[in-house]
């Protein structure tokens, strides 16, 4: 069987300029407005609102400033609002006279944070929407102050490598496996320099019967840069997985290249042991397959040659095919244990050329050089491909350049990028759990796919979070101030919808409750989950003629999924005594 590589003939691209909001720059000198005072324990502040109220009134009379008590923080800190924005000299004036009071522990300023994803400062990085455009991108610069793909190491088994300065300091040793010398067009077949010497066609009919002359692809070097171009180094692209390592695996030449040669690569690039070569002494935790071929089964030499790869951890992803058909008439896009991806264009719908069917895992940009109804072989829309590294030469080496290309073979190593990206943040991941992370979290598309795209285009920083948040992050706050009346003899509720968690809320779930109500032994306090379960926080009591609920409540909710709608309920039993919920809290 030959297989060839799946993309289109390069084109030029149209720069668009970077917006504003994804230049670098430098943190805000944001004013302060804020001051957050916590109380000496059992001070009057610390367990009441109302004398911390009083006590910013106190402040604000001593200072001349427009201070406020405006909530209590879940550690139990009162927020002081400044009544503005105010002066370097305000905030100080105002922290001292809280410093000098006795009852104060602390006094802080409520500080400004800000999403650390810097936008990479490579020159041409604002013709990658692929990576960044809310409608068609994956959504990747999010992930990159999570994981870059440090120490992992993917596998790209294609046409080999061409010398690129964007790419170099990220290419390790890989190897030539191609076995016929002529094919290989470097004299001596299968060895360790995978230098990619061409696969250009010097006429028709030399491929076959249908094949056409054509240039060389230098197919290889640009899906390594999708993966892992060298990022923030002032040139160029940006890679997904910046930080990893790219082994080139030549398997394509002229006339593309063998089963049983992508088979063996296959094999060795995941670590595995293959007759006549010597072993890998870095074996790939991905593979990167942006190749394929006619076959309405996939030949056991490639499912044999997967099974080991993933057998020994290795993921791998291969591309559904640019043929606008099922892409279960092509291999290895229907071999099992293998993540198949579709393309989608810069709208967000299917790439008019991209494979489809149920076979399909995903979805991943692979652009558009011209729109469906443009005639074949022509270029309208060059800045809508998939801007990479390149080589000028004709049929051999030449520079080194940049192209947009078009095919499933560019959304493929989206996908082995995000893969590595995943590996590097949780390295004991199998390749079930990445295939699993990159699915789950994918978006529908925002445009249209016939014939099924797989779960949707793929989201680099939810898969990332979904895989280093197996629960909630110790400490976010929820929290609900709106006052509800609660009459008497009347069950009353106030919820909180919690999103962007992942995974169960934790055992050790807290519960901060603020209920303002005469004889509170009139109440029955519970906590209920989003599917209905009922934790009881409270129970009435005839004879606790206290006022008021304040207080927090540790509930094991580890059975709980922690994204749904939260109530806090509270029941009054008796008449004669009525109050409100002032304000409740739930910190994951």
């Amino acid at each position: 069987m030959t297989s060839g590589a799946f993309a289109a003939t390069p084109v030029a691209a149209t720069p668009k300029p970077v917006p504003a909001s994804q230049t670098m720059r430098a943190l805000p000198d944001a004013p302060v407005e804020k001051v957050i005072v916590t109380y000496k324990n059992r001070t009057a502040e610390a367990g009441s609102n109302a004398a911390a109220k009083s006590d910013a009134a106190e402040k604000a009379a001593k200072t001349g400033e427009k201070l406020s008590f405006e909530r209590r923080l879940a550690g139990g800190g009162a927020l002081v609002n400044l009544g503005g924005k105010a002066t370097k000299q305000d905030v100080t004036e105002v922290m001292n006279a809280f410093r000098a009071d006795p009852s104060v522990a602390s006094v802080e300023p409520d500080i400004r944070a800000y999403a650390m994803a810097v936008t990479p400062n490579d020159t041409d990085y604002a013709k990658q929407w692929d990576l960044f455009e809310p409608t068609g991108g994956m959504n990747v610069p999010a992930a990159w102050d999570k994981a870059t793909g440090s120490g992992v190491t993917v596998a790209v088994i294609d046409t080999g490598y061409a010398a690129h300065s964007d790419l170099a300091s990220n290419v390790i040793a890989g190897y030539d496996f191609i076995s016929t010398s002529a094919d290989a067009r470097d004299g001596n077949g299968r060895d360790a320099d995978a230098k990619d010497e061409g696969d250009w066609n010097a006429t028709d009919g030399e491929c076959g019967t249908g094949s056409k002359a054509s240039n060389s692809s230098w197919h290889g070097t640009h899906v390594a840069g999708t993966i892992a171009a060298v990022t923030n180094n002032t040139k160029g692209i940006a890679g997904i997985a910046h930080n990893a390592k790219i082994e080139p695996v030549r398997v394509l030449g002229k006339c593309g290249g063998s089963s049983s040669d992508i088979a063996d690569a296959i094999t060795w690039a995941s670590g595995g042991s293959v007759p006549g070569v010597p072993a890998n002494p870095n074996p790939a935790k991905v593979i990167n397959m942006s190749l394929g071929g006619a076959s309405s089964t996939c030949p056991s030499v490639y499912q044999t040659a997967i099974n080991g790869a993933v057998s020994r951890g290795t993921t791998v992803v291969v591309a559904a095919g640019n043929s606008n058909a099922n892409a279960s008439g092509f291999t290895p896009a229907n071999c099992t244990g293998v993540i198949t991806v579709a393309s989608t264009n810069r709208a967000g719908a299917r790439s008019y050329y991209s494979n489809y069917g149920t076979i399909v895992d995903v979805a991943a940009p692979g652009g558009e050089t011209r729109n469906a109804t443009d005639a074949p072989g022509t270029v309208t829309t060059p800045e809508n491909a998939i801007y990479s590294t390149l080589n000028s030469g004709l049929t051999t080496q030449s520079t080194e350049t940049y192209k947009p290309y078009q095919g499933t073979s560019m959304a493929a190593p989206h996908i082995a990028g995000l893969a590595a990206l995943l590996k590097s943040a949780k390295s004991t991941l199998t390749p079930a759990d990445i295939e699993s992370a990159i699915k789950n979290t994918a978006r529908p598309l925002p445009g249209t796919c016939t014939g099924g795209c797989g779960t949707g285009i793929a989201d680099a920083a939810k898969a990332v979070d979904s895989v280093l948040n197996t629960t909630p992050p110790s400490g976010t706050v929820f929290t609900n101030s709106t006052d509800v009346a609660i009459p008497d003899n009347t069950t009353v509720s106030s919820p909180i919808a919690v999103t962007g968690l992942a995974g169960n809320a934790p055992a050790t779930l807290k519960v901060g409750v603020d209920i303002k109500h005469t004889w509170r032994g009139d109440l029955v306090v519970d906590l209920v989950a989003p599917d209905g379960t009922v934790r009881n926080l409270k129970a009435s009591s005839s004879s606790d003629s206290a006022d008021n609920v304040q207080t927090t409540y540790t509930v094991d909710a580890s059975s709980e999924v922690a994204n749904g709608t939260w109530k806090l309920q509270v029941r009054d039993v008796a008449s004669g005594d009525t109050g409100y919920i002032d304000s409740w809290s739930l910190t994951f």
